[in-house]
């Protein structure tokens, strides 16, 4: 069963950066990996899991959430299968784990959905 796998995760002090990779695991998806739009959400501990950023099929839009829009930049690479998160100016409220979700909509009804297991980042002094 494919699926996606996240890394990258770790501790970083505060104002630091991290890079975030997403790619395939145990096998390829039914269809192209360009036909889906890719997203990164994360979760802390007793909240809400939140949208992060996410990039368009060829990577030609984007879309971040407030909270980290000139930190953070979504980018991808088809050839290799992979999306990254680039994440600089670290602040502790950006301790999460962060996720990697990649969906395509089939059509009115359905859609394919996959998300990885999470990378864990801590942002602390």
């Amino acid at each position: 069963q494919v699926q996606l796998v996240e890394s990258g995760g770790g501790l970083v002090q505060p104002g630091g950066s991290l890079r975030l990779a997403c790619t395939t695991s145990g096998g390829t998806f039914e269809h192209p990996f360009n036909y889906h739009a890719l997203a990164w959400w994360r979760q802390a501990p007793g909240k809400d899991r939140e949208f992060v950023a996410a990039a368009s099929g060829n990577g030609g839009l984007t879309y971040y959430a407030d909270s980290v829009k000139g930190r953070f930049t979504v980018t991808r690479d088809n050839a290799v299968l992979t999306a990254y998160l680039e994440m600089g100016s670290l602040k502790p409220e950006d301790t999460a784990v962060y996720y990697c979700n990649a969906n395509l909509r089939l059509n009115r009804f359905a859609m394919k959905d996959y998300w990885g297991q999470g990378t864990q980042v801590t942002v602390s002094s």
